[in-house]
């Protein structure tokens, strides 16, 4: 398939070289003209026109940050005119309302709807093992398979359009939350001089484990959150679509609030372009990687 790739971000990059791996042949478009040289510099046809990124091709894949980015890049003058009999694929993560408004608007402008959001990040999207989740009609679906499959391990049609970005929108929320706890019970652990691997040992033994812990651990041993796969800022912007959208459903939003206020306080010290996992800072500020014990 020709390939357009709007947005050459953390996911961008891997991904349009995975669908290169696979045969599409792809191009690429950034804002950015840093992204745009690395990428061209790692073989990617590249273009910095808009009208020339859309005009050839059969799919345009959004790889872009937030819908307020998708909106002014898909329905800018250059573009929103390019779509008619073309199939536009989202994979960022947004609200189902938001998902619904753009679908309704890229139908009325004569192009196909597809949600894409992914679970997992760069190392997956390199290797075609991310988890895709698929959200419109089977039609659409059906029709784009074969790329989706070159990209995920599982690719999973959810249901209609809105319902894979709640999904993602409550994958997200797990992610948050497990990494909330777990920082928070490694903390205690850490501060009355228990050993961590005592403590890891009964916690992989129990069915409280999940597999993110050992992936995160060194992280917070080490106390470095550099070279992130899923910046802080960014579960920032997802757990507050979370919380607004739970709470226009009628849940509770006390949970998504009070990790909200622990994200933010992350952020606040610095480290949201760092690893979400620096969240750990926030809930046991004052550890010092040297004297730290019961490492």
């Amino acid at each position: 398939m020709k390939v357009t790739l709007l947005g050459l971000g953390l996911m961008g990059l891997p991904v349009a070289h995975r669908l290169i791996q696979r045969g599409h042949e792809v191009k690429a478009w950034n804002r950015s003209e840093s992204r745009l040289q690395m990428a061209q510099s790692e073989g990617i046809t590249v273009t910095g026109n808009l009208t020339d990124a859309v005009s050839d091709t059969e799919v345009i894949l959004l790889t872009l940050s937030d819908a307020e980015a998708i909106g002014s890049v898909l329905f800018s003058d250059e573009v929103v005119s390019r779509l008619g009999g073309k199939t536009v694929l989202q994979m960022g993560t947004i609200s189902p309302d938001q998902s619904r408004e753009l679908a309704d608007r890229v139908q009325q402008s004569g192009a196909d709807y597809l949600e894409v959001p992914v679970l997992g990040s760069i190392p997956e999207a390199m290797s075609g093992e991310l988890i895709v989740m698929a959200g419109g009609s089977e039609e659409v679906y059906h029709h784009c398979l074969l790329l989706l499959r070159g990209l995920g391990k599982e690719v999973d049609l959810v249901g209609g359009v809105g319902q894979a970005a709640a999904m993602k929108l409550a994958m997200n929320q797990l992610i948050a939350a497990l990494t909330v706890g777990f920082a928070q019970s490694l903390g205690l652990i850490r501060a009355e001089g228990v050993e961590v691997e005592h403590f890891m040992k009964l916690l992989r033994e129990s069915a409280l484990y999940a597999p993110t812990f050992d992936k995160k651990l060194q992280k917070y041993l080490e106390h470095d959150y550099s070279k992130a796969n899923f910046p802080l800022k960014h579960l920032i912007k997802d757990i507050g679509l979370f919380k607004q959208v739970a709470e226009s459903s009628g849940m509770n939003g006390e949970v998504a609030d009070a990790t909200l206020s622990i994200l933010n306080s992350g952020q606040q010290a610095g480290y949201g372009d760092e690893d979400y996992s620096a969240l750990y800072e926030a809930i046991n500020p004052g550890f010092d990687a040297e004297t730290d014990i019961g490492c």
